[in-house]
């Protein structure tokens, strides 16, 4: 059997679902490996369970295959295909839709389907046409997504024999985009990320949105890719395009950009969260890469400061791992220069699941006890009991200091 990596956990979700009664909607950055997920990885794993491969029924509506599947991105043609492939009613058949926005009203199809007894329904959709915020009106409240990320550090270090470090560099560098895996040059990965930037995904926003000023958007994507973990909101980053790139756009326009960007998968943006007061802060956000090498192809890999990066690599780590994730801050009343003043800790991270919540703090480097004492101030000032964890870039010991804060090397967090 071809070796591929096998998204366990993407995987696990499918088979969690599996009969569910609902939808199931992988959605995602494109060419995160949607499509493989399905057609692939889930599809052996059907069969290992003696799934009939006639039952196992895959339709790819992409217009790159419309010589062999063109008539079916007509509706009424699709449905007949579909039916006439279910010849009983009494044994299970396994549906997987690929790139389904290519077939007008194939909602219309996918509800009937999902409304048979013997039928499970995949189905995956190009971002420019099918959004996860599109997903409760198309399908009557009856959609179940499974979000797939570019591969974690983990997927991307399968079958490699390089040293983590070595590996660590690559990736923080190209990221995990699957479509590197037949790059085999460094200037092949950057023309890839960098195609993908200005033939995928800019032109999925500008068709899906009708934005007519290209420059603008790409400008916009530009300022997000420079600040990823630094807090923004409109106001600023309408500053900095006007005053840096030299690009005026207004700060409702800006933020109806970026909401684009979001749609699309490309950036997610963390709230921030006041710990002791237990309210978010609507207006500013910390925004972060979908992926870590698109960001950089993005800049032209001008700003690779891999203190952020390694930031934004934790944070989609987070995601990936199904954690909701905030940024806190912390507020206290403190001496200063003889006056009390509120004064403000920056917490990173903020992760939960409904279950366990953590803080956790991103520190490249503790080398000195100002720089420690500096990344554990927001932990100490903390006084709940929830688990408090720093993450460190070099590779350490994992050990947990006297005051219950627990440290923990870069490499072990994202391996184990």
């Amino acid at each position: 059997m071809e070796q591929y990596i096998p998204r366990e956990t993407y995987l696990q979700q499918l088979i969690d679902k599996k009969d569910n009664g609902e939808v199931k909607i992988i959605t995602g950055p494109r060419r995160s490996g949607k499509s493989w997920l399905l057609n692939r990885i889930f599809k052996d794993y059907l069969l290992s369970t003696g799934i009939p491969e006639e039952n196992i029924i895959i339709v790819s509506l992409d217009v790159d295959d419309e010589e062999e599947n063109g008539d079916l991105t007509n509706r009424q043609a699709l449905k007949s295909y579909l039916y006439s492939r279910i010849t009983s009613e009494h044994t299970p058949y396994y549906i997987i839709l690929d790139e389904v926005q290519e077939v007008e009203g194939f909602e219309k199809i996918v509800n009937g389907l999902n409304a048979k007894d013997n039928t499970d329904v995949y189905i995956t959709g190009s971002n420019s046409h099918f959004l996860s915020s599109d997903i409760k009106t198309i399908f009557r409240g009856r959609g179940d997504e499974v979000r797939v990320h570019p591969f974690s550090f983990k997927e991307f270090c399968t079958y490699r024999t390089e040293t983590v470090s070595e590996l660590w560099k690559e990736y923080y560098t190209y990221g995990g985009m699957p479509g590197l895996l037949k790059q085999r040059t460094p200037e092949q990965k950057v023309a890839y990320l960098q195609r993908l930037w200005n033939k995928t995904y800019l032109d999925d926003v500008l068709e899906r949105h009708h934005v007519k000023n290209r420059e603008a958007l790409s400008a916009l994507a530009d300022a997000l890719c420079s600040s990823v973990g630094s807090l923004t909101n409109p106001n600023r980053v309408s500053n900095i395009l006007q005053s840096v790139q030299k690009t005026k756009i207004d700060p409702d326009t800006v933020a109806k950009y970026i909401g684009y960007l979001e749609e699309a998968f490309l950036f997610e943006g963390a709230k921030r969260y006041n710990i002791k007061g237990n309210k978010y802060y609507e207006s500013i956000k910390k925004y972060y890469a979908a992926d870590v090498g698109l960001r950089n192809a993005k800049l032209n890999f001008r700003q690779q400061e891999v203190n952020h990066i390694m930031e934004n690599v934790i944070y989609n780590e987070l995601r990936m791992r199904g954690y909701v994730v905030d940024v806190g801050v912390v507020e206290t009343r403190e001496m200063h220069n003889g006056k009390m003043e509120y004064i403000q800790y920056e917490v990173d991270f903020i992760a939960s699941n409904g279950r366990d919540k953590y803080y956790i703090q991103s520190a490249f480097a503790l080398d000195t006890e100002e720089k420690k004492q500096q990344e554990l101030k927001s932990l100490l000032k903390i006084d709940d009991s929830f688990r408090k964890i720093v993450i460190v870039g070099n590779d350490i010991a994992e050990y947990t200091d006297d005051k219950g804060i627990r440290y923990i090397g870069l490499f072990q967090f994202l391996l184990q």
